[in-house]
């Protein structure tokens, strides 16, 4: 793996912010579950352990269905879901990519997933939340 390099970011109205590090190349996951493709949610997996909230944590809302498992976690201001913990890998965080403060200078590849045959293809994402 490359060098890693940190980023801030958070939600829209500047309430939520947080630093996540990243190489200098990476792969944000274009998911079409019911709620990835409801709210156009394309995202990148990381370590918990590259991922800092520095603001805001108090003016976070929480949102769980189906499993409970994901911890969709959305700015009580704003409404934006800049990161939130995933059912795939509850051990990490998924970055909304475009929440990056430098997202548009960023060299990613975007990766389809098939989010609506979760079961099925789940163990694919298990790597991305491991140091």
């Amino acid at each position: 793996m490359s060098e890693l390099k940190t980023h801030t970011g958070g939600c829209h109205c500047g309430a939520v912010r947080w630093e996540v590090d990243l190489p200098d190349a990476f792969e944000v996951e274009d998911c079409n579950c019911s709620m990835c493709a409801m709210s156009g949610n394309i995202h990148i997996i990381v370590p918990s352990s590259r991922f800092r909230l520095t603001e805001g944590n108090d003016n976070l809302a929480e949102y769980t269905f189906n499993t409970g498992v994901a911890k969709h976690l959305f700015c009580k201001t704003c409404g934006v879901k800049s990161f939130y913990i995933p059912r795939s890998n509850p051990d990490g965080v998924a970055v909304t990519w475009r929440c990056i403060d430098d997202w548009q200078d960023l060299n990613v590849t975007v990766n389809k997933f098939d989010g609506q045959n979760w079961e099925k293809h789940a163990h694919t994402l298990a790597h991305k939340s491991k140091d």
